[in-house]
């Protein structure tokens, strides 16, 4: 075959092209290769830890400051983002044999940030939704107040402000939005402050390094390191929901 040297160029130029276009986006790939791998977020609560300074609450006054959460006298129009309760009613009793040391105990309860979420499959304008990264995400200005979530929710992690919760809050973070009349919100595992690669507040605020967070992907990480050497439970794991918050004792 008689190859013009018009067409011998353009053959060249063309695998030269192919060939640096290879090169290049290969090297793209290597740099974003770290960026692209997922993060499954959670938390461990270790209980023994939790207990040993009785009445602390420093993990849900960090947690209220920074969400700008309302505090209501009616416990009926109640804001809470984490909270304590009864041992028994959180993580049950088996045959009504719970550990005298645990029975009564608080511990704390917020959003499990279920691997499947039961309360965002029946939101009818996608107000909550689940990220990648595992955590379940509430956009307040797409609510509608239907409170479907929180009839969808096993584990009563969600509030709906029943009024303007504004004028109910002790010291306004600047930094964080308030809420409205007609919303639902809910723990967000602190995902503004994920971003600037800050831990969660309560997890921060905890004396006792009760509230151990990380990343489930990554075998290294201090969440896995726990998982791998004590017994975990997690709440009513028989609904399948697969939670992200781990309980050890």
């Amino acid at each position: 075959m008689n190859i013009t040297r018009k067409g011998f160029l353009r053959i060249t130029g063309f695998s030269l092209v192919a060939v640096t276009a290879r090169r290049f986006l290969g090297a793209i790939g290597e740099r974003v290769a770290p960026a692209r791998k997922a993060r499954r977020w959670a938390m461990v609560v270790d209980i023994g830890k939790c207990l040993q300074k009785e009445g602390c609450i420093k993990c849900i006054a960090a947690c209220n400051k920074a969400h700008n959460i309302p505090v209501f006298q009616d416990r009926r129009r109640e804001i809470v983002w984490i909270w304590k309760a009864q041992f028994e009613n959180v993580l049950g009793s088996e045959g009504g044999y719970t550990p005298g040391a645990l029975r009564g105990q608080p511990i704390p309860v917020l959003c499990n940030h279920c691997d499947d979420p039961p309360c965002t499959r029946v939101c009818p304008t996608q107000a909550t939704w689940k990220r990648e990264d595992g955590i379940v995400m509430m956009d307040w200005h797409r609510c509608i107040g239907c409170r479907y979530c929180i009839a969808a929710c096993p584990y009563g992690s969600r509030s709906f402000n029943w009024s303007d919760p504004r004028p109910h809050i002790a010291e306004l973070n600047p930094d964080f939005p308030t809420r409205t009349t007609g919303v639902v919100e809910k723990c967000n595992f602190c995902e503004e402050r994920l971003a600037s690669g800050r831990p969660p507040a309560c997890v921060e605020a905890c004396p006792e390094k009760a509230l151990v967070f990380g990343d489930l992907n990554d075998a290294g990480s201090p969440v896995r390191e726990l998982l791998r050497s004590r017994y975990a439970t997690r709440r009513k794991s028989e609904l399948g929901t697969r939670p992200s918050i781990f309980y050890i004792v």
